[in-house]
């Protein structure tokens, strides 16, 4: 898969900048996409001192990190799933490399200045006492247990809990939230905790931060809840995401999820390229400063100057019309397609109650073929949840066949409005360009039952355009 390197994105105050006479407050976010250093056989039992050794020299690198960002003025830096101890455990493999979180509801707790209150805690001690020296707030995901009894009906047999945890840490040191993985992606070292979290911690230059972890993005528990539920308009993600083109590649639906809730999102991926995984970015609904490389390996840090959301974007408007019809696998779903063939058109398509409309225009014809595709129902493949996707990709050849195909090269600039009659208000407006470019939308929105998106000339070849629509009560 084709990769670009972005320029480190780099701003050193958090300022008040004057718009229309109005202020906007801004701030400074740092996010670390880190190769990290990986156990040579993750299912072999170890101790506690050996865990703590390979965890150590991702920490090490953890540290370097966060005194980077803070000398460029960030006030929060994320770091990625699993980025600490790695992935692949079994539920006994994993157990050594596992700290304990208190409640933070019974104890208010400092790891750094309170080191020996707690065993276990090697892991939290050291991020605490990142975020204290360098003055920064700190999020990261580590696993933890908690012991649990047979007055418990949940309890698992082994007597324990195991989460994938996130902990956020305030720029004194203090543990201020933790949240633990709901919606597992084959994780069979980890539990599901009983109930959904949901976690906000406070900060001085943006309010309100909510948390979640990779595949949680998918699903409205407790992703869209909790930003629904506190009207939150900042989010921390940790994520360990294997990018999969046309619609799931990590930034682009980052940027979409933003776009989508109005939200500022901070996510950091891990970097593991033969995995398909990389991908990370500092998101406003407007602009996005990512990372995605395919072809390098190491670290890289991204910092940027965001404003703070206060009101939300307007969007505008739509129109319609068919032709004939074929059918491709794309994302293990079975959609249907129409071609995209000539300069210019206007198409429909329609799947069970969806049904999907493009009207467009090429700037130069190109010898590519491009395609506008509907599916309406649940996909079953590497998780369970209803989908309503309208989404214009290029083929990855000239014949039907090859459309739904991974694509990362395209040429053809494209002025374009895909608009469809969804059925569910959580809409993730996708725009990808060559080279796994990220685009945005002129205007976007609802007008008459329709949900719409519209571009005047794309920056770069089109590579996916799409109304990803998540229907969480059929899930």
């Amino acid at each position: 898969m084709a990769g670009l390197c972005w320029k480190l994105s780099v701003c050193f105050l958090c300022s008040q900048v004057v718009s229309g006479g109005v202020e906007e407050a801004r701030y400074v976010a740092a996010v670390y996409e880190h190769e990290s250093i990986l156990s040579p056989d993750p299912t072999a039992l170890v101790d506690r001192r050996s865990a703590l050794q390979l965890m150590g020299r991702n920490l090490d690198i953890y540290e370097q990190q966060v005194v980077a960002a803070a000398r460029q003025g960030a006030q929060i830096i994320v770091f990625p799933e699993d980025g600490i101890h790695g992935f692949n455990f079994t539920r006994r493999s994993i157990y050594p490399y596992l700290d304990f979180v208190p409640h933070l509801h019974a104890v208010k707790w400092n790891p750094c200045r309170e080191m020996y209150l707690f065993n276990d805690t090697e892991v939290l001690q050291r991020l605490s006492c990142m975020a204290l020296n360098n003055k920064i707030f700190l999020v990261a995901n580590l696993g933890t247990k908690q012991p649990c009894g047979h007055t418990d009906p949940r309890c698992p047999s082994d007597g324990k809990y195991q989460f994938n945890t996130n902990v956020a840490f305030d720029d004194a040191g203090m543990l201020v939230a933790t949240y633990r993985k709901h919606n597992l992606y084959f994780e069979y070292a980890f539990d599901a905790p009983p109930e959904p979290d949901y976690k906000l911690f406070e900060t001085p230059f943006a309010g309100k931060f909510g948390m979640f972890t990779c595949f949680d993005i998918l699903f409205f528990e407790p992703a869209v809840k909790l930003i629904r539920q506190y009207n939150l308009k900042q989010v921390v993600y940790p994520t360990a995401w294997m990018n999969q083109l046309p619609l799931l590649s990590a930034v682009e639906f980052q940027q979409a999820f933003a776009t989508a809730f109005n939200v500022n999102i901070l996510a950091a991926n891990i970097h593991h390229p033969t995995l398909g995984m990389t991908g990370s970015g500092i998101h406003t609904p407007a602009k996005s400063f990512i990372y995605h490389n395919m072809e390098s390996y190491g670290g890289k840090l991204i910092v940027a100057e965001i404003p703070v959301i206060t009101t939300d974007y307007k969007t505008k408007k739509g129109t319609e019309q068919l032709p004939p019809q074929f059918y491709a696998e794309m994302m293990y779903d079975n959609f249907t397609f129409v071609p995209v063939w000539g300069e210019k058109g206007e198409l429909q398509v329609c799947s069970n109650t969806l049904c999907c409309y493009l009207n467009y225009r090429r700037a130069v014809l190109t010898d590519e073929l491009y395609a506008l595709g509907v599916f309406d129902g649940l996909h079953t493949v590497h998780g369970t949840y209803y989908v309503q996707a309208c989404a214009l990709v290029k083929c990855g050849g000239l014949s039907f066949s090859t459309c739904g195909q991974e694509v990362t090269d395209a040429s053809a600039l494209i002025d374009f409005q895909l608009w469809g009659n969804m059925s569910t208000p959580y809409i993730f407006p996708l725009l990808l360009t060559s080279g796994i470019t990220l685009d945005f939308a002129d205007h976007m929105g609802w007008k008459n039952h329709h949900y719409f998106m519209s571009k005047n000339r794309t920056s770069s070849g089109l590579l996916t355009a799409a109304l990803y629509g998540r229907w969480y009560e059929k899930d």
